[in-house]
C-alpha cells in the first residue's frame, strides 16, 4: 500500500514513511492510494472471528510489507487487548463503550497502535523521534500512556489551559519520564495551530525528527476501524445494519468508521454528532466548509473549529457531494440539550452517558425519528467519571471511580505554562 498527501504535491510513500512523517512535506494529509476491501467471508461469519483476527486482517492491506505478519498480529493483540462492548440502552439504540481501556477513552485504540508501530520502525533505525501533539482532551492521554517508556521516542503534548476536565490533565501531566505537558493559555485550535507551524519550520525540523500523534497520522487514524467492525460482530440484526453516531471534533474518528464502510463494513447511515462548533453541520447545509473560532463546550474534546480529518472524508468520496451526503448526516447540540439528554437516558434507561456520548444518543435520536425503521448505534467515547461535575449534576448521585482514576488523581501535576505563542513553543523545543 502507498499514500499520496491529500495536497498532491509530496512524494508517494510505504506505510512506514507516513507513519514517521506524520503530515505530507507540503502539509497535506496521507491517504492510501487505494481502499482495500475486506474478505467478504469475514463480514458473512464475523461472530467466528477474534478480535485480534479481525483487526489484523483489517490493518493488514493498510501496512503492506512495512511489517513482518507476526510482528503485526502482536501489535493488533496489544492494541485490543481490552473489552470493547455494545450495550443496549433502549430498543432502537445501543452504545459502543470504547472506554475500558488504560485511560478510558476511545483514543486508546490508535494511540497504543501507533505507538507500537513507532517503537518498532524506530527500532530498526539509529536515532529519536519526537512525537509532538496537540490535544482538546483525550488525546494526551492516550498518547501519554501509549508512548511511555517507549524507547528512542519523547513526545511533548500541548493542551489548552482550564479546558480540558481535571482526569484527563493529570492523565497527560503526571507520567513524566519521556512525556513532557506544555499548558497553552489559549484554545486547543492555537495548540494545533502552533503544532502546524513547528511541522513547518525549517530550524526545528533541521535539529529534530518529528512526527505527529493527532489523528492526521495514519498509524492514530486507521486503526480506529477497528471497533465498528467490533460493533458489527455484536450487531444481533446483520439483515438491517446499523446507523452509526460519532461524536465528532477532529473527524478521524469519523473518518474511520466511513473508510471501514468503504471497505465493505455494513453501515446504514453515518452521523457526525457536533456540539456548537458545527462547522460540518453547516457544510452539509451549504456546501461551504467554513472554518471558526472554537467555542468552548462541555463536550470539551470536540471543541475543534478546523477539523483536521474532513479532507479525508471529502477524499473517501471524491469530493462529490451528492455521495458524501447520502451516506452523512450531522446535528449541532447545544449544553443545554446534552445535560437534558444525560438526564433523560439516565432516569429512562439507567445508562449514564457522558456529554461526548450524550451529543451522539440526541443526535442518533433525530435521525431515527425521521427513519424509524432503523436502529443505531451511538459510540460512548470516552467514561463518563472524566466529567463528574456536569454528570453527577444530571444523574444525581456520585459515578463510580475506576481504580485506576483513584491512583492518578493523587498524583502530582507536571506541566510548564507557555503563552499561545508559537515562539514561546519554538524556544522550548529547540533546548
Amino acid at each position: 500500500m502507498k499514500y499520496y498527501s491529500t495536497n498532491r504535491q509530496s512524494p508517494i510513500v510505504d506505510f512506514k514513511q507516513a507513519t514517521i512523517a506524520g503530515q505530507a512535506p507540503d502539509k497535506g494529509l496521507y491517504f492510501p492510494e487505494t481502499i482495500p476491501q475486506v474478505d467478504a467471508a469475514m463480514i458473512k461469519n464475523i461472530t467466528s472471528y477474534s478480535n485480534e483476527e479481525i483487526a489484523f486482517r483489517v490493518i493488514k492491506p493498510y501496512t503492506g510489507n512495512t511489517i513482518a505478519d507476526e510482528q503485526l498480529f502482536q501489535i493488533v493483540s496489544e492494541t485490543v487487548n481490552f473489552p470493547i462492548p455494545l450495550v443496549k440502552v433502549n430498543d432502537t439504540i445501543s452504545s459502543l463503550e470504547l472506554y475500558h481501556g488504560p485511560t478510558l477513552a476511545f483514543k486508546d485504540v490508535g494511540a497504543r497502535f501507533m505507538s507500537r508501530c513507532l517503537e518498532h520502525f524506530v527500532n530498526n533505525n539509529s536515532g529519536t523521534v519526537t512525537v509532538l501533539v496537540a490535544t482538546s482532551g483525550d488525546t494526551g492521554g492516550a498518547v501519554a500512556n501509549g508512548f511511555y517508556g517507549v524507547e528512542g521516542v519523547e513526545v511533548v503534548i500541548l493542551y489548552p489551559s482550564g479546558k480540558v476536565s481535571p482526569v484527563q490533565e493529570k492523565q497527560l501531566t503526571t507520567l513524566g519520564k519521556n512525556i513532557k505537558a506544555l499548558e497553552v493559555d489559549g484554545t486547543f485550535d492555537d495548540c494545533q495551530k502552533m503544532v502546524k507551524q513547528a511541522f513547518m519550520d525549517k530550524d526545528i525540523n533541521d535539529k529534530l525528527f518529528l512526527t505527529s500523534a493527532n489523528s492526521i497520522n495514519v498509524a492514530r487514524w486507521l486503526p480506529q476501524q477497528f471497533y465498528y467492525f467490533f460493533a458489527y460482530k455484536q450487531w444481533t440484526d446483520k439483515n438491517n445494519p446499523p446507523v452509526i453516531s460519532v461524536p465528532s471534533g477532529n473527524f478521524g474518528n469519523i473518518c474511520a468508521g466511513i473508510l471501514a464502510m468503504q471497505s465493505g463494513l455494513p453501515v446504514q447511515h453515518f452521523i457526525a454528532a457536533s456540539n456548537a462548533n458545527d462547522i460540518v453541520t453547516e457544510y452539509l447545509l451549504s456546501q461551504k466548509l467554513i472554518p471558526k473560532q472554537a467555542v468552548a463546550t462541555l463536550s470539551n474534546a470536540m471543541d475543534v473549529g478546523n477539523p483536521s480529518n474532513f479532507v479525508r472524508i471529502l477524499e473517501i468520496f471524491r469530493h462529490q457531494f451528492p455521495a458524501l451526503k447520502s451516506k452523512l448526516s450531522s446535528y449541532s447540540i447545544t449544553d443545554e440539550e446534552t445535560i437534558a439528554t444525560i438526564k433523560t437516558v439516565y432516569e429512562k434507561e439507567n445508562y449514564v452517558l457522558d456529554p461526548h456520548g450524550a451529543v451522539g444518543f440526541l443526535s442518533l435520536e433525530r435521525y431515527l425519528q425521521s427513519h424509524p425503521r432503523q436502529k443505531g448505534i451511538v459510540l460512548e467515547t470516552a467514561h463518563p467519571v472524566k466529567f463528574p461535575d456536569a454528570v453527577e449534576s444530571c444523574i444525581g448521585k456520585p459515578i463510580d471511580i475506576p481504580v485506576s482514576v483513584q491512583t492518578i488523581m493523587k498524583k502530582e501535576k507536571m506541566s510548564i505554562l507557555i503563552k499561545a505563542d508559537y515562539g514561546q513553543l519554538k524556544e522550548y523545543l529547540l533546548q
